[in-house]
């Protein structure tokens, strides 16, 4: 090579630029440099310790919280304390993080629940819409609000982190989880993302995290093929990018601070040992800094003994892993403790890798304060359960509802009218309204120990004193009535058992209302559910219908727009299929023709 004054000029410049990408690459925060101290402090165990997360009920006993060196317990679904009050649950939380405060460096705990529609294993707790609902409203700045509020009940018992938002893109309604996602168009779920996230953790970046959110289920869980909940979902990497990954992109611009893997697999391939989608495109193509979390006892699934399936999920990126199994079961946390660091002694897990996880997971901890603030703050118990957040919750519910008919002006009702009759299973079930996750994991029909109002109870308060409200669950002995409610629907179900064949209405429901309808009294249905059932015969003979999804504890929305306190703004968040040969039916697809399109809504 030639060297010349402009050779010579060009080789400083670079000379310069990298020596300033070294120097800018090589400057460390106050805060990393604390963590880099802590992990040279740290024994091999205790930093196995951190990527450890226990059930509750699989704990041998609270000792092993310090011996073992915990980074994290959770209440799953049917785990919780016997006192559920708000009371109840910031004793244990504290109980625990007792323990945890014990050990040898006292690094705090993170406790996690599922909170996915309200604190909902916490009795006297606002239970919000799910998701679906959520959707239905378009409207980002509620669920910001909603999400605010979700975390100040969650913080009132001193849990800092739920499993929740789930950024599913549920594309077949046979999927049992359809109601956990916002809809099946990803630029909903992207729209409702940055929301979510800043609602729970806080917006501004300098603040500690309020409570720390989880971006569920990484990646294509609304994807599989015929909806089967933990399925395959089969597509290009274009396509599973295009509907899948846009809600994930967001909740990282956001900071959200963890990540759940999803149980599903792409073209055959486990989600959990999916190193491809873990590190080169979450972690290093998007650029997530926080940790990642597997889902219930999901490395067990990976093909291979225990022992392999710990190798290739830490190695794919995961941090942290969730084990339920209890104690003298096998895979449970000793086992898991013990094997991972057999992995590092034979080097088929490089020391560099369990750094990266404790690093992650030690970081957000820091973010989220709990070595300032470790334990539960009694006087924000009051908060939970109060009438300002169910207001909160009321709003979203009338905001979600979406109208789909209304001959001859049905609607809205009239609260002088002088008989209104009211039918149907969900017309005064708060455990219907609330569906899944509700107190229990799969939820229940019947009162789920939560206050609430039901439908039925929205109705009456609404109406005049003159008015004569009358139910009967069968629909029998309308009498004279001016106008028949018909309050029908799915019962409440979540993963797992939530996946079905045939979405027609059960054969209760339809008795119900054929009872109602043969008496020529201008009938209203409102449906509640979890996904797009098949309605087109009951829809055609009815004179208004209006879809509430899950409501939740506040049935006081659903009163609100029955009687024109608030005129229906509630846009669908799925396309609604006529028949079940007809599903899945999604925006876009080639020949488009459902029932009711994608961000269909009437108002008054």
């Amino acid at each position: 090579m030639k060297y010349t004054l402009k050779n010579f000029s060009y080789c400083v410049f670079m000379f310069l630029l990298t020596f300033n990408f070294i120097l800018g690459q090589t400057e460390i925060s106050p805060l990393e440099k604390k963590i880099s101290e802590m992990l040279k402090k740290m024994t091999l165990e205790e930093k196995i310790g951190q990527m450890t997360q226990v059930d509750i009920d699989a704990l041998a006993k609270p000792e092993d919280i310090t011996e073992c060196s915990l980074g994290s317990l959770l209440a799953g679904g049917n785990s919780e304390p016997k006192d559920i009050s708000a009371k109840g649950w910031a004793a244990v939380h504290d109980l625990y993080q007792s323990y945890a405060l014990k050990s040898r460096l006292a690094i705090p705990l993170v406790f996690g629940v599922d909170a996915v529609h309200g604190h909902n294993n916490v009795q006297g707790a606002v239970i919000f819409p799910h998701n679906i609902g959520l959707g239905a409203t378009r409207d980002p700045n509620l669920v910001e609000l909603a999400m605010r509020t979700i975390a100040k009940e969650i913080k009132a018992t001193g849990i800092p982190w739920t499993f929740a938002p789930c950024f599913a893109v549920a594309r077949n309604e046979k999927w049992g989880r359809t109601y956990e996602s916002f809809g099946e168009d990803p630029d909903l779920i992207k729209m409702m993302a940055i929301p979510s996230v800043q609602g729970l953790q806080g917006k501004d970046a300098d603040r500690e995290i309020d409570v720390l959110a989880c971006a569920k289920h990484y990646l294509g869980d609304g994807g599989t093929t015929h909806g089967i909940d933990q399925g395959n979902t089969e597509c290009d990497e274009a396509t599973l990018r295009k509907l899948h990954l846009p809600g994930y992109e967001a909740a990282i611009k956001a900071k959200v601070g963890s990540v759940m893997i999803s149980y599903s697999s792409w073209n055959g391939q486990k989600m959990h040992g999916h190193s491809y989608l873990i590190n080169d495109v979450l972690k290093k193509e998007l650029g997530f800094e926080g940790f990642i979390v597997s889902d219930w006892a999901a490395i067990d699934q990976l093909p291979g003994d225990y022992k392999s399936d710990i190798e290739v999920s830490i190695n794919a990126g995961l941090d942290m892993i969730m084990i339920p199994n209890g104690p003298g079961k096998e895979n449970n946390y000793v086992e898991f403790i013990n094997k991972l660091k057999e992995l590092v002694q034979e080097g088929k897990v490089s020391m560099q890798r369990i750094d990266d996880a404790v690093r992650r997971i030690l970081r957000i901890k820091a973010l989220m304060g709990l070595w300032k603030k470790p334990y539960s703050d009694p006087s924000l118990l009051s908060q939970l359960g109060s009438q300002e957040h169910r207001e909160v919750a009321r709003q979203c519910v009338r905001k979600s509802l979406v109208l789909l008919k209304n001959d001859n002006k049905t609607l809205p009702l009239v609260k002088n009218a002088k008989k209104i009759f009211v039918a149907g299973k969900s017309a005064d079930d708060l455990g219907n309204q609330c569906g899944g996750w509700t107190i229990s994991w799969q939820g229940a029909s019947g009162n789920v120990i939560q206050p609430g109002t039901t439908i039925l109870q929205a109705i009456q308060n609404t109406v005049s004193k003159e008015t004569q409200v009358v139910y009967s669950k069968e629909g029998e002995n309308p009498g004279d009535a001016e106008v028949a409610v018909v309050v029908i629907g799915e019962t409440p179900y979540a993963e797992m058992f939530g996946d079905r064949k045939d979405l027609s209405l059960s054969e209760e429901d339809i008795k119900v209302w054929k009872r109602v309808k043969e008496t020529s009294i201008p009938t209203v249905v409102i449906l509640v559910c979890g996904r797009p059932l098949l309605i087109q015969d009951i829809l055609e003979k009815s004179n208004a219908f209006i879809v509430a999804w899950l409501p939740g504890t506040e049935g006081q929305g659903v009163a609100d727009v029955l009687f024109g306190d608030y005129s229906p703004t509630g846009k669908l968040p799925h396309s609604w299929p006529k028949t079940m040969d007809q599903i899945p039916v999604n925006l876009g697809d080639k020949n488009y023709s459902p029932l009711f399109e994608y961000g269909f809504g009437l108002t008054y």
